[in-house]
């Protein structure tokens, strides 16, 4: 199985577009770019390791869903429409119980090792957030301010009245920097 999603491994300051790739011995996200320089992305987990996946629905983000799949160690966040990751999520619980038990009884025997293999936790979150400062929201008031400061621009141009442009000027201003305050406020 593959779908085109969002990769973010939380060990760099953005997420990567690539595509997840589920087989029957891992999952992982990659991509291959060769112009105008080559670059690849593969990151993995093996089935057998994963003890967690967790689909997050997020109420301020609408557009995506989000998967968190965990080894115990790290954490990787998968970001993609909703079908598509509630596809990745079943299709992902079926390769862990189809195939890493197999593989993880092969190990044992290999290792004679006495620990108990514990099975994936799978859960499904509603994450609440409000939306006023949500990555969404900034985006619709910056883009609705810069609508507005050209629409100003154009109506004082064709116009010229600044009485009638000179308020969405400052209006589009207001919004874009209401916008700019507010991401700054978020990273921190």
């Amino acid at each position: 199985m593959a779908i085109p999603a969002i990769w973010d491994n939380g060990q760099s300051q953005r997420s990567t577009p690539c595509d997840i790739v589920l087989t029957n011995q891992r999952l992982f996200g990659y991509y291959f770019v060769s112009f105008p320089r080559e670059r690849l992305f593969l990151d993995a987990f093996p089935l057998s390791t994963i003890t967690g996946a967790s689909l997050r629905q997020k109420t301020f983000e609408p557009l995506f869903h989000e998967l968190m799949v965990s080894d115990g160690q790290r954490k990787v966040y998968i970001r993609a429409p909703r079908q598509k990751i509630e596809t990745l999520y079943s299709a992902l619980r079926l390769a862990i119980e189809s195939y890493a038990p197999e593989a993880q009884s092969a190990i044992e025997v290999e290792q004679a090792d006495e620990t108990a293999h514990l099975a994936p936790i799978f859960g499904r979150q509603d994450i609440r957030r409000s939306f006023e400062n949500s990555s969404l929201a900034i985006t619709m008031l910056f883009i609705g301010g810069l609508i507005l400061e050209i629409g100003g621009a154009v109506l004082w141009a064709s116009t010229h009245s600044a009485q009638i442009g000179l308020p969405l000027c400052i209006a589009g201003f207001v919004a874009v920097f209401a916008a700019f305050l507010t991401r700054k406020q978020q990273i921190k």
